[in-house]
């Protein structure tokens, strides 16, 4: 079934159109004008449009409407055609010139193409969206017991529509959780919407999570869907959701309870059917008492929540997830296939990972990139790996993690100057992490011996 706008000043024809196409399975709307067009609520899956109309052009308003629906087929109607009009409505966009009087065979075959048409588009969309994640599909890795369950808990929670929002450390890997959650979902044939909410600029968040009209701002050249829109029947991921603004959290809101939106400067009520996946590094619960993020959105996306382990809760995984980036990064550079020796691997699990599955990507690439032979031995280990290795025992465990990893973030501020951006993409962190790191560790605190080092 389609919802089908029909526009045309004679309401004759708009109730025969109604009558044909409702016994055919469709929602009809039929208004008398293009001003009573415009004011429709929500996008059609179709528009039939009368060339001539009292208040403007057929035409034109296919022109407009088209801006506004690019992926919406419309049929113009006329009953004076000319060879002049169908030519001028195909090159506007039009998907088929439909002469007055209209037989009942031939709007039911157009409407039924122009909709199939549609339909074989979307599909084709859908699966380009999702081509570079088939071709190369991640992987959940991990044997550890407490990693196996929030996998486990994943699958299940999949099985229905219910909202997930999943917590952990940065780069434990609630993406790729996200991504599995999608994939075992009812609407796995649907697109995977992907948003960084803490990467976008305050400014532009709505507009990214809802779209715009043309004119709604400067630089608004031309409408446009936002990420909700683009997830219509399938899943979106809000990552780092507890960086939305107050106005883009009420708006996420509405969009949870009713399942409407509506496009920054625009008037239109839009419907969407979105599962939602959130994530975040930060205490959404604790922020919410605070006042600093919405109680209500946050008890709307915490229906199940579900908590990624630290690597450092899981060592006995670190040895199959470097294995697995080393093969990763070998088959795709070309390089030969390298192995990590034993020792590697033993001296890779006792380290604490601050930075946790990223991090130990980002060194395992660099050991590869550095070793010149077939076998990765200690020695090609990041320094700080060898610190932790070689120093005397002294203090709890909990310590001496503590202390190799102030040490390998002050070598990092060190080489980049203090810049804390910078010393974020070297250790493989989040910036906003990094600077909790920094604060729990007292770093902050030290600039003398930071601007020493230096």
């Amino acid at each position: 079934m389609a919802r089908i706008l029909v526009v045309d000043d004679e309401e004759n024809i708009g109730r025969s159109l109604r009558l044909i196409l409702e016994r055919d399975g469709h929602e009809v709307v039929t208004v008398l004008t293009a001003a009573a067009s415009r004011s429709v609520a929500g996008d059609p899956d179709l528009v039939l449009l009368d060339v001539r109309l009292p208040d403007g052009n057929g035409v034109d308003l296919l022109r407009e409407r088209k801006q506004r629906w690019p992926s919406v087929p419309v049929l113009i109607i006329s009953g004076q055609a000319t060879i002049a009009d169908a030519v001028e409505a195909t090159r506007a966009g039009a998907f088929d010139f439909l002469e007055k009087p209209l037989s009942r065979d031939r709007i039911l075959v157009a409407v039924r193409n122009a909709l199939e048409q549609r339909q074989l588009r979307e599909e084709n969309e859908r699966l380009r969206t999702r081509l570079d994640e088939t071709a190369a599909p991640a992987r959940m890795i991990g044997a550890h017991p407490a990693f196996l369950a929030v996998v486990e808990q994943a699958t299940l929670a999949a099985r229905s529509d219910a909202r997930v929002l999943i917590t952990g450390e940065s780069g434990t890997g609630k993406e790729l959780l996200a991504a599995h959650i999608h994939a075992m979902s009812p609407v796995a044939g649907g697109p995977f919407v992907k948003v960084n909410c803490a990467a976008i600029p305050e400014e532009l968040v709505e507009s990214e999570l809802f779209g715009h009209e043309k004119g709604s701002f400067t630089g608004a050249a031309s409408a446009r869907r936002g990420k909700f829109e683009q997830a219509h029947e399938g899943s979106i991921f809000l990552d780092e959701v507890g960086d939305l603004s107050a106005a883009a959290q009420a708006k996420v809101l509405r969009v949870l309870q009713e399942g409407e939106l509506q496009r920054v400067g625009g008037e239109r009520t839009l419907r969407v059917r979105v599962r939602v996946i959130a994530a975040t590094n930060r205490d959404l619960a604790a922020m919410a008492r605070r006042g600093q993020f919405r109680e209500d959105l946050y008890y709307r996306l915490c229906v199940v929540p579900l908590r990624l382990p630290a690597l450092r809760e899981r060592s006995s995984d670190v040895p199959e997830l470097a294995g697995y980036f080393l093969e990763e990064f070998c088959a795709r550079n070309n390089f030969r296939q390298k192995r990590l020796l034993p020792e590697t691997l033993r001296l890779l699990a006792r380290y604490s990972w601050p930075g946790n599955a990223r991090e130990l990507r980002n060194a395992v690439e660099r050991m590869a990139i550095l070793t010149a032979d077939g076998a990765i031995g200690p020695e090609s280990a990041p320094l700080e790996l060898n610190a932790v290795e070689s120093s005397p025992a002294r203090g709890s465990l909990h310590q001496a993690r503590q202390d190799a990893e102030r040490e390998q973030i002050r070598r990092a501020l060190a080489a980049t100057g203090g810049n804390v951006s910078a010393s974020a993409r070297m250790l493989g962190l989040e910036r906003t992490n990094l600077h909790k790191r920094i604060r729990a560790l007292g770093l902050a605190r030290d600039k003398q011996e930071l601007s020493a080092t230096n």
